[in-house]
């Protein structure tokens, strides 16, 4: 019931500022993966790391501490996103920013690239993502730089 709770809260935190798009591109599943990019441009990582630091937009420090020393109160609820980019692939990366609930259903990270199977969205948000293709490829990019 928790985890339900504290989705909810950060989904509704994120509603007012995020939601970015009509729904999202077609993508394929490749085991753990999404290998192939959401966008038609590489992903720029310090975008994404402007994204990821961001409390109105990524939301991600709410709940990841994270290798970004000017932002304070950094999440502990969640893995630390230093070292990413060693732990998982760019396509593991993709797919747990886009819907890391096809990895693990009881996660609260926000499907941050579906539409689909969502409850209590606002009508003015139905059938958007909360990050935009282009978004999700500068977090990856961002993530997939962390090493250590």
């Amino acid at each position: 019931m928790f985890r339900a709770g504290l989705l909810a809260v950060l989904l509704a935190l994120a509603i007012p500022v995020a939601w970015a798009q009509e729904g999202p591109r077609d993508y394929v599943v490749v085991g753990d993966a999404i290998p192939e990019p959401l966008a038609s441009r590489p992903g720029d990582a310090a975008r994404g790391r402007a994204i990821v630091a961001n409390r109105s937009v990524g939301l991600c420090l709410l709940c990841h501490s994270g290798p970004i020393p000017e932002e304070r109160f950094q999440g502990t609820l969640s893995p630390s996103l230093a070292g990413a980019g060693t732990r998982w692939s760019v396509g593991q990366l993709r797919l747990r920013i886009a819907d890391g609930a096809r990895l693990n259903p009881d996660t609260i990270m926000p499907p941050y690239y579906r539409t689909a199977g969502l409850q209590r969205i606002a009508k003015a948000f139905e059938g958007k993502t909360i990050l935009t293709a282009e978004q999700i490829e500068d977090v990856v990019a961002y993530l997939a730089t962390l090493k250590e």
